[in-house]
C-alpha cells in the first residue's frame, strides 16, 4: 500500500508537470538550439563561448538537446573575466567542458524533467553530453539543477521549444568540477 506522502509527492508532479506545459514559451518550434540562442540578447556571453569551442556547429547539425543557458547575468555572478579568459584562451577544452556540462542529448521539457523526478521520489539525475551527471529536485516551485560541486540553478524560463531541441534559462552557471 502507497503511503499518502508518496500519493501527495505524484499528486504535485502531475499538477506542476500540466502547469509548466500550460507555460511553454513557444508551441512552434522555430531555429535550431544554437540559432535561438544566438538571437537572444539576453545570452551574448553563452553564444561567445559557444562560437568560440565551435559547438554551435554541433547544435545546429544534430540533435535533439536540451540546453541549459546561464543568462548573461549567471555569468557575470559567476565571473566574466573567468569566462571571457577562457574564450581567448588557445586552448578551448576547458571552455567546452564547462559548456558541455550545460547540454543533455534528447528533448528534456519541464513536464519530462519532472515526471522524471516524480519517478525518482523527488529528485532526477541526467547524463550531460560533457559525461557528467547533472541533478535536478524541487524547491518550492521550482526546478533547480545541483552540480557535482553542490552550485545550484533554477530554470527561470522553461521549454523554449526548437526544431532540434529545447532550452532552458537558468540563473546560475553549474560546473562540472571546481573552477
Amino acid at each position: 500500500m502507497k503511503s499518502p506522502l508518496t500519493s501527495i509527492l505524484f499528486g504535485l508532479c502531475l499538477v506542476l508537470s500540466a502547469t509548466i506545459s500550460a507555460q511553454n514559451l513557444n508551441d512552434q518550434p522555430l531555429q535550431s538550439t544554437s540559432n535561438n540562442t544566438i538571437d537572444s540578447e539576453r545570452h551574448k556571453i553563452l553564444m561567445a563561448a559557444v562560437k568560440a569551442t565551435e559547438l554551435d556547429d554541433v547544435l545546429e547539425k544534430s540533435g535533439p538537446f536540451t540546453v541549459f543557458a546561464p543568462s548573461d547575468a549567471a555569468f557575470e555572478r559567476f565571473s566574466s573575466s573567468k569566462i571571457q579568459q577562457l574564450i581567448n584562451s588557445q586552448d578551448k577544452s576547458e571552455l567546452k567542458s564547462l559548456l558541455s556540462y550545460h547540454i543533455v542529448a534528447g528533448n528534456l521539457t519541464a513536464s519530462r524533467i519532472l515526471r522524471a523526478m516524480c519517478k525518482g521520489n523527488g529528485k532526477a539525475s541526467f547524463t550531460t553530453i560533457q559525461g557528467k551527471k547533472l541533478l535536478a529536485h524541487m524547491e518550492g516551485l521550482d526546478i533547480v539543477l545541483t552540480d557535482p560541486v553542490g552550485n545550484t540553478a533554477r530554470i527561470t524560463t522553461a521549454d523554449l521549444n526548437l526544431k532540434n531541441g529545447v532550452i532552458h534559462e537558468i540563473d546560475s552557471v553549474i560546473l562540472p568540477v571546481q573552477m
